[in-house]
C-alpha cells in the first residue's frame, strides 16, 4: 500500500505516493543531510531533470540502500 505525503514544491502543492519502505530510507537520507522530508523532496525535485518525482525518489532510496553503512 502506498503512503502519500504532501509538500509545496516551487510554490505548488503536490503529493508523492511511495511504498512505506521507500519513505523509511528517504527519511534516513533527510536526517543524515539535516533536512526535513519536505526539504529532501525539494532537493530531489530540483535535481531530477525530466524524471517523474516519485521515480526519482525511489531511485535515490535504492541508490542509498545499495551503499554500505559508514
Amino acid at each position: 500500500m502506498l503512503k502519500k505525503r504532501s509538500v509545496m514544491l516551487s510554490g505548488h502543492a503536490t503529493s508523492v505516493a511511495l511504498e512505506p519502505e521507500f519513505w523509511v530510507i528517504l527519511d534516513r537520507i533527510a536526517d543524515a543531510r539535516g533536512l526535513s522530508h519536505a526539504g529532501l523532496l525539494a532537493w530531489v525535485d530540483e535535481t531530477r531533470g525530466r524524471q517523474p518525482l516519485a521515480s526519482a525518489c525511489r531511485l535515490l532510496a535504492l541508490e542509498q540502500a545499495g551503499r554500505p553503512d559508514d
